[in-house]
């Protein structure tokens, strides 16, 4: 049988493999039943639906025909590391590092941080852009989860609130 979608049959691969993953972890919970759910009903029933999606993917890059097989390009580093860059900043600025002597900065702080670092793996950055959108995020966030769901957790750096 041949591939005729790299990049569809690769994405597909990848749903299986993680579709597998969690359905596996998930069985280390109470999966309860459909009347009764436990917690781990919802990330069984995630796993099983993302690797049939992905079967279903791979189904369809081995028997829809591409022009050109759609090959899988090389692996884009730069976004790749500003992506991954801004969460790990993101963590670390909303929870602080208590190892390395670093505070918390709260949720304001991190959300314009992973913004402001996410931005720069497109290839058009704009500051003014980014401002807005972490200002949109901010107050979105703010109101989701500390006003609405009632979350405790720092929202501001420790040297602001005292």
């Amino acid at each position: 049988m041949k591939i005729k979608s790299q990049k569809d049959f690769f994405a597909g691969l990848m749903f299986v493999l993680v579709g597998i993953a969690f359905a596996w972890g998930s069985t280390s919970y109470n999966v309860g039943t459909g009347a009764r759910m436990g917690p781990g009903y919802f990330p069984l029933m995630l796993g099983i639906l993302l690797a049939i999606l992905g079967l279903v993917v791979v189904f369809t890059a081995l028997t829809i025909e591409t022009v050109d097989g759609d090959p899988v390009g090389k692996i884009a580093w730069r976004p790749l590391g500003f992506i991954i860059g801004a969460n790990l900043v993101f963590g670390v600025l909303l929870g602080g590092v208590v190892a390395w002597g670093l505070p918390a900065m709260g949720l304001i702080a991190a959300i314009y941080a992973l913004v402001l670092i996410a931005g720069l793996a497109g290839e058009k950055y704009s500051v003014k852009s980014s401002l807005i959108l972490a200002t949109i995020l901010a107050v979105g966030s703010y109101l989701a989860f500390v006003v609405a769901l009632k979350l405790q957790f720092q929202v501001w750096p420790t040297f602001i609130t005292g």
